[in-house]
């Protein structure tokens, strides 16, 4: 008698351009505009190595000369720097037991391949939040890009130990007159439920249609309780939220080699789905410098600061961490 198995069913060319376009429409961060996909860093993802090379050009320098018929004009040169991004590769294996579908009269293994976009993209989000937070716990960009109002004590937080109007000014203005490249916001329900009490939250309709959006000081907002909350030493919690400009993530994906696998134990009864993935999703301006332990960074190993460094200018590195009390 003829079995179908998820074999039969999976296709691998159909399935897996499904699964990508899913993990993004998933994504908050995707759809906010602060991750933006190039051919380029596809490009990057798809090559050899565990790092590439990012080179490009710094801005041009000194003032102009005033001419002169007898003096020729100086010549200055233009000089280059170099981000490096780091190769994430990745995979996971999901199983399903036949006694147990039969008991649940159901197929765990199709929900489970219904749902690999999904987790996907959860999945790279915790990869995203843990290297921002390696990249403002870097030396270079910590006393920069970083703005501390929150204090040991949280229980006992003031106004100015919280996210409000007067502190995420104080944010912005790390980056003097590119505060307009800031574009979302992203922060934890915590802070974000304290902001719409103090009916900061202003919502915005697409169309007549559509559903409104939400903004916080003119920005997208994108709420995540995955992002950092630590307990303050004496009460309360720390928040950190992410003020981030359009774009300022890069995001590119290239293919294992043998990106989706399925597989049967005969003598267990058991059908297994194996998903594995090879991605770049880089902090713009902020290389990775760091030596992973195995073939590829952990997320523990993204989080460590000294494993960054930003070889962009302070201004042309659109991110900012706003550390409060909620």
């Amino acid at each position: 008698m003829p079995v179908t198995k998820i074999a039969d069913i999976l296709i691998p060319e159909i399935w897996l351009p499904y699964m990508q376009q899913q993990t993004k429409e998933k994504s908050a961060l995707f759809n906010s505009g602060i991750i933006t996909q190039s051919p380029e860093i596809d490009d990057l993802a798809a090559g050899g190595g565990i790092t590439a090379n990012m080179p490009f050009f710094l801005d041009l320098t000194g003032s102009s000369e005033v001419l002169s018929d007898t003096t020729p004009l100086g010549t200055n040169k233009i000089t280059a720097g170099k981000d490096v991004c780091v190769k994430h590769l990745r995979g996971q294996a999901w199983g399903s037991n036949d006694l147990a579908g039969a008991l649940s009269g159901a197929d765990p293994l199709a929900a489970i391949a219904s749902l690999v976009g999904t987790w996907w993209a959860r999945d790279f989000q915790k990869v995203l939040l843990a290297s921002l937070k390696g990249v403002f716990a870097a030396a270079s960009m910590s006393a920069t890009h970083a703005l501390d109002v929150s204090i040991a004590d949280g229980n006992a937080a003031t106004a100015a130990n919280k996210m409000t109007a007067e502190t995420t000014i104080d944010a912005f203005a790390l980056l003097g007159d590119e505060t307009k490249a800031l574009t979302a916001i992203a922060m934890h329900s915590r802070v974000y439920h304290n902001l719409l009490k103090a009916n900061l939250i202003q919502f915005e309709k697409l169309s007549e249609q559509g559903m409104p959006i939400e903004l916080y000081q003119g920005r997208m907002i994108i709420v995540d309780d995955s992002l950092p909350r630590v307990a303050g030493s004496t009460s309360g919690f720390k928040y950190t939220s992410y003020l981030l400009g359009a774009g300022v993530i890069g995001f590119g994906e290239g293919s294992a080699k043998v990106p989706v696998e399925t597989d049967r134990d005969i003598l267990q009864g058991e059908e297994i789905l194996v998903n594995r993935r090879h991605f770049v999703i880089h902090p713009s301006g902020v290389k990775w410098k760091g030596t992973a332990a195995g073939a590829a960074p952990t997320n523990v190993e993204l989080a460590v600061g000294t494993n960054w460094e930003r070889v962009y200018e302070v201004k042309n590195t659109p991110m900012v961490a706003l550390i409060t009390n909620g």
